[in-house]
């Protein structure tokens, strides 16, 4: 089986552009020309070395050369790029365990226009040429697979590499591919026993250390990590001819994940604003004649800020024209303790019980539990004093500040944290080779995955507004507070209170079954025929309760039974870290000064009164006189999404094999047909339709849950098309056509519906009483479909050497944009046809260009190199939901905007322009090195909780290395080390420009030794 901003004054000088965490001398190598130069050179290099190796070789004796480690890996890249009919780049490995990094997630960034996202200093997410991982697939043994997140990608970091085969990406496809990847189909493989074809025992064992968490008492972990693998593959032949091979792989790991943050309030569109920023303005922004917060007006309305709506009389914003300003409810810095503990098991058997069948039966399991013991220092901000905030506050030229003054509370604040996902993968294929021509394909699979967040919420804040300032550094802001020490605990006495939740609560399961024929033909120029269908049903639950997607605790302190400094003092912990964010500061994080501006030692530095979580939580909730307990779900709960999206799909391809104008060529092409059918349900209070003594109707809610049900469904045509011409023995020109669809995330297609009624008109009827719906998740959301062409060139001088140039282009149809449709539904036995407005997919079309090339040389003296890099451009354009321009199309099909944007349209979720990697190794005898460095720049990635709000993540180099010496046939030791140089992550929220997050996560280093047998 085989896998198918305004500026008021220049005092801060900070911009974008001096806090993108650059390596220049490396990120200026991936311009265009540079490369174009270098891969000349290299061509040029190639001939001359191969012609005299040529000469040199016609007089040797035949030489047998085991070629292992890094130039292995390399070595079967090319082959697996030069092989294939479609465009693909892959990894693989000899032996099951060498796959070379540290995750899956980390292999993949190794390939030629992958890219990561990155999550606790690791790669999580994986996009293909710039293109976010919603437009891609991922498929483990050739199957679709689960996730915990709402969406479709998956989570690389929940699978070890030590037990993965090979691992590819399809940029191209073929009809025979299960349909879902605009970007590309990322696969992995696990191995075949029989085919693997040797008995192999083999151990690893790895000891992790992070120099981050060296500063940290870490109440979750120790300072050494570990992380041991063990796999057994094995044949066993039998007296009648048949056989059974045996493949089993477990790991436990037990890590860190040193973290640190600098954090402001998140784009939800109820915490961060866009203030006004005009000294003419008294009743609201900055220069309000009144303390309070810069959102709301002083006479009139809450949650203002700048207006985006359009003025019917102007056709402008209602604000259009003022300065604003971006901010948040708070800014605050967290420290974490973590903790990362994961165990793995892959199993895979298959059997032979004679030369016409092959039995493979594969499991994959993973059960992953992430925690955090979280320490914020919390300075709310919104409140403007006036003649104080507005007079002395700096922006950059997007509204970004650079410098604050005011009177606020400020908290220390802590947060119990654990995630637990459990992922479960089955399938089970029987390969039947009917006649010496046709072959038969049966697979069934079963994928799930079930993830679980707890968390505990405390606070304890300032009983009085203190004066406080601060300024942006070259990464992170820096506070000045006056006459208060935050490293004493005893100034946190002010409105104790723990939230206990439960949240994000998703079951994801996919069951799905194909049969695949095969039938070889005796043609000159036809080789075989393909057809097969298949059919599977997607199944997404994300359990509702009081707080939407989750349920809450909550208890403030009872001072008339515990006093608060009773509760922190019991509970006090020392700060558990040493030099804070010191990686991405510029000195102190606080300074304390007295009234005439004296610095105090006592309160400056990076530090803050911290507590136990637990403790603290357990103490006000025992005030109140309750027990400590996470709260409970339930399905019936007007949060609850349930989602089933039913694939009927078949298809025909046939392969071609021939020579034309002198020249071999080989390819495929076919069509694909594919139904959908989705089905989402939901709940909402019941309700009865009331009518008083004048006649007039109204709906009174009820005290019970109804279930509510949607639907959509599409069908669509998948033509593909791949060609190969082997123009010379070691030159390939290939060329691919396919239609590509991306489907909606499952968490998007949730079905909540409530009635919105008229009832100042006094309504007599229903049809009267009834005016619309307000509704939230669309279950018919089609998919955004695209044309994609590809043509490369591709030399192979030798087996360790390649240059190939690829360019590509994809025609999107579809963006994203708010319409008004109607829905039926039954009321009182009578079917009323009501509006409801929703986000959809549209008719719009986008482009996106690129060009990708990819370059390596191996020079004798045992040096090697490995280039990759990826262009691409876009006109696709996403509105944020807030700030951008915003649209309306009625039921007639007009379209009218609502809201004139003051932020710039993101891109394709994901997309980032620049995509870089590049291995530097150095391989001789038993002696392994490489030195990795892989380049992203700037992608937006829509916010977490609201998917319709921009949030970019700034662009980023990260250095890898590893090295391994072989002592014997048996044993290798190895170290290996993960962002090297310690780069960070930054986000920016709405806009490039306002900083919105820092995350620095530190080196991760691991040492250990492999025994194989």
């Amino acid at each position: 089986m085989s896998l198918n901003t305004q500026q008021k004054n220049t005092a801060h000088p900070r911009s974008m552009e001096n806090r993108r965490f650059r390596l220049s001398p490396t990120a200026k190598w991936i311009k265009t020309a540079i490369l174009v130069s270098l891969a000349s050179t290299t061509a040029l290099t190639l001939h001359a070395q191969e012609a005299q190796q040529l000469t040199d070789e016609s007089d040797a004796e035949l030489e047998i050369i085991d070629v292992v480690g890094t130039r292995r890996t390399i070595q079967d890249q090319i082959a697996i790029k030069r092989e294939s009919t479609t465009v693909v780049d892959g990894l693989s490995s000899e032996d099951i365990g060498d796959l070379p990094a540290l995750s899956i997630g980390e292999a993949l960034e190794s390939i030629t226009g992958a890219a990561s996202h990155r999550e606790n200093g690791g790669a999580t997410e994986i996009t293909i040429r710039g293109l976010g991982p919603f437009l891609s697939a991922t498929h483990i043994n050739g199957r679709q697979a689960t996730n915990g997140s709402g969406d479709r990608s998956v989570n690389f970091s929940q699978f070890p590499s030590e037990l993965v085969k090979k691992v590819a990406i399809y940029k191209t496809q073929d009809a025979s591919m299960i349909e879902g990847g605009v970007a590309g189909v990322i696969s992995l493989e696990t191995v075949q026993p029989l085919d693997f074809g040797k008995q192999r025992f083999q151990g690893e064992v790895k000891a992790n250390y992070n120099p981050e968490e060296g500063n940290v008492d870490n109440s979750l972990q120790g300072d050494l990590g570990f992380r041991g693998t063990f796999s057994y593959v094995d044949q066993f032949e039998f007296d009648n001819g048949q056989a059974l091979g045996v493949s089993f792989g477990v790991q436990r790991q037990d890590i860190s994940q040193p973290e640190a943050e600098y954090r402001s309030s998140s784009p939800t569109g109820s915490s961060l604003w866009a203030c006004l920023n005009d000294p003419t303005n008294t009743n609201e922004g900055f220069y309000r004649s009144s303390a309070g917060d810069c959102e709301d007006q002083v006479s009139g309305s809450s949650n203002q800020g700048y207006q985006a709506n359009i003025d019917p009389e102007t056709g402008v914003a209602e604000s259009d024209g003022i300065p604003y300003a971006w901010t948040g409810s708070s800014r605050s810095y967290r420290q974490n303790e973590t903790s990362d503990e994961r165990d793995a098991l892959f199993l895979a058997l298959q059997f032979q019980p004679s030369d016409a069948w092959d039995i493979n039966f594969d499991a994959q399991v993973s059960d992953r539990t992430q925690q955090e013991s979280r320490h914020d220092l919390i300075f709310l901000q919104k409140r403007a004093i006036p003649s104080l905030t507005g007079p002395t506050l700096v922006t950059n030229s997007v509204g970004g500040i650079l410098h604050w003054e005011g009177q606020d509370r400020i908290e220390s604040a802590g947060e119990q944290f654990s995630r637990e996902e459990k992922y479960r993968g089955y399938g089970l294929n029987v390969e039947h080779y009917a006649t010496d021509a046709l072959t038969i394909n049966v697979d069934v699979s079963y994928s799930k995955t079930e993830r679980e967040e707890l968390q505990v919420s405390n606070r304890g804040r300032t009983p009085d507004r203190q004066f406080f300032s601060w300024d942006m550094g070259d990464n992170i802001p820096h506070f000045t507070v006056t006459d208060i020490d935050l490293t004493d605990i005893s100034n946190f006495t002010d409105s104790l209170r723990t939230r206990i939740d439960k949240e994000n609560t998703r079951d994801n399961e996919i069951k799905s079954a194909r049969i695949d024929f095969d039938y070889k033909l005796d043609g000159d120029v036809f080789t075989s025929v393909q057809a097969g269908l298949r059919t599977s049903e997607l199944s997404f639950i994300q359990y509702g309760g009081s707080q939407g997607n989750g349920s809450r605790n909550e208890y403030t302190l009872d001072t008339g039974n515990t006093s608060a400094i009773e509760v922190l003092e019991s509970c006090q912990k020392d700060f558990p870290e040493s030099g804070f964010l010191s990686e991405v500061s510029d000195g102190n994080l606080v300074t304390h000064v007295d009234g005439d501006g004296n610095v105090v030692d006592s309160g400056t530095g990076s530090s803050w009164a911290t507590y136990d979580n637990l403790c603290f939580s357990e103490a006000v909730a025992a005030s109140q006189g309750a027990e400590f307990g996470y709260p409970e779900l339930e399905y019936e709960n007007s949060g609850t999404i349930d989602v089933t999206e039913k694939t009927n799909s078949a298809y025909v391809m046939t392969s071609y094999d021939t020579e034309m104008f002198g020249k071999l060529i080989r390819g495929n092409f076919g069509v694909r047909l594919v139904d959908t059918d989705v089905t989402s349900i939901g709940f909402r209070n019941t309700f009865e339709v009331v009518t008083d003594e004048l006649g007039v109707l109204s709906l009174v809610p009820g005290d019970s849950l109804e279930r509510i049900e949607g639907g959509g469904d599409y069908t669509e045509v998948l033509p593909s098309f791949n060609l190969v011409v082997n123009y010379s023995d070691d030159i390939l020109i290939r060329g691919g056509v396919y239609r590509g669809m991306s489907r909606a995330d499952p968490s998007d297609m949730g079905y909540s519906r409530t009635f919105q009624t008229d009832d100042d008109i006094a309504p007599t009827s229903l049809s009267d009483l009834l005016v619309g719906v307000n509704g939230s998740g669309n279950p018919n959301t089609q998919p955004l479909m695209s044309w994609n062409y590809d043509v490369a060139f591709e030399w192979y001088p030798n087996e360790d050497s390649i240059f190939a140039f690829g360019f590509y282009y994809k025609q999107f149809q579809g963006g994203f944009q708010q319409r008004t449709v109607l829905e039926n539904f039954e009321i009182d036995g009578e079917t009323f046809a009501l509006p409801v407005t929703n986000s959809v997919t549209t008719d719009d079309e986008a482009d996106l260009f690129g060009i990708e090339t990819s370059i390596a040389y191996r020079w004798d003296s045992g040096i090697g190199i490995k280039i990759g890099y990826n262009y691409a451009d876009t006109d696709f354009e996403f509105e944020d939901s807030l700030y951008g321009d915003t649209f309306i199309t009625d039921l007639d099909g007009n379209t009218t905007q609502l809201k004139a944007g003051i932020v710039p349209p993101g891109s394709v979720p994901g997309f980032s322009e620049h995509v870089f990697s590049s291995q530097l190794y150095y391989q001789i005898g038993d002696l392994d090195t490489a030195i990795i460095y892989k380049y992203r720049s700037e992608y937006f990635q829509p916010y977490t909780s609201n998917g319709t709000r921009l949030r970019y993540v700034d662009e980023v180099g990260v250095w890898e290395a590893r090295a391994s010496y072989k002592i014997n046939s048996n044993i290798r030791v190895k170290v290996e080390a993960i962002n090297l140089f310690s780069a960070p992550k930054s986000q920016d929220y709405y806009v490039q420009g306002n900083l919105g997050e820092v995350n620095d996560y530190g080196p991760r280093l691991f040492a250990g030794v492999s025994v194989k047998y």
